[in-house]
């Protein structure tokens, strides 16, 4: 979790590699609409993506600007992001995920991402319903999910609302992500509301050191 005022929270892995899974197309749908080339077409493929989590519209972004993750991840100092041989493969983390967000929230709070996040579908382009994980916290305005089609079963989701971002990745299921983030809800914050947990470290040419609590992902 990040907060606009400079706080912090993660569990030991918030830095651990992860596959990406479609919390990629967060970072595709970024490039397109900030380096893009002004098409309608990116603004359709950027909708489809955040709102419905399509695959073929991340597919053809992705064919369209190769390097959109690499260079997403540069810009924004994201040092658990990296492309794959396509954006099924990428990976990232939940502390970059979170960061991310952060970063949209401070310095492009009219982005199209964050109203199509607000106004997701309740079911993704495939069917999946979008109701779970981080979506599930008091507060959140918007949200982004992922998911493995393959076993074992694997989700992420990642949200903001006012003056925070949070992401969590779960080796479960979508119900597993729900009970393990409303749980840890408890833990994050004291019974008066404020921040538990001790100084974190900085990243590395990131942020300066912030409490550290303990939340999902």
């Amino acid at each position: 979790m990040r907060t606009l005022t400079g706080l912090h929270w993660g569990t030991a892995g918030e830095h651990q590699v992860r596959s990406a899974l479609s919390l990629a197309k967060l970072y595709l749908t970024d490039y397109a609409l900030r380096h893009g080339d002004g098409s309608a077409t990116d603004l359709v493929f950027g909708e489809r993506m955040i709102r419905h989590s399509d695959d073929a519209a991340a597919d053809a972004v992705e064919a369209k600007y190769p390097q959109a993750i690499a260079i997403v991840a540069a810009e924004y100092g994201l040092a658990e992001t990296r492309p794959g041989a396509s954006w099924g493969s990428s990976t990232t983390s939940t502390a970059d995920v979170a960061d991310f967000l952060d970063a949209k929230q401070r310095t492009d709070a009219t982005s199209p991402i964050l109203a199509w996040m607000a106004t997701a579908a309740p079911r993704a382009a495939d069917g999946t319903e979008q109701n779970w994980g981080t979506a599930a916290l008091p507060g959140v305005q918007g949200t982004k999910w992922g998911w493995s089609d393959a076993a074992p079963p694997e989700v992420a989701s990642a949200s903001f609302g006012p003056g925070f971002s949070v992401a969590a990745h779960t080796a479960g299921s979508p119900e597993d992500q729900t009970a393990d983030v409303l749980g840890a809800l408890s833990t994050v914050l004291t019974e008066g509301g404020g921040p538990v947990g001790a100084p974190a470290p900085a990243r590395p040419g990131g942020r300066s050191p912030a409490p550290v609590g303990t939340w999902s992902g």
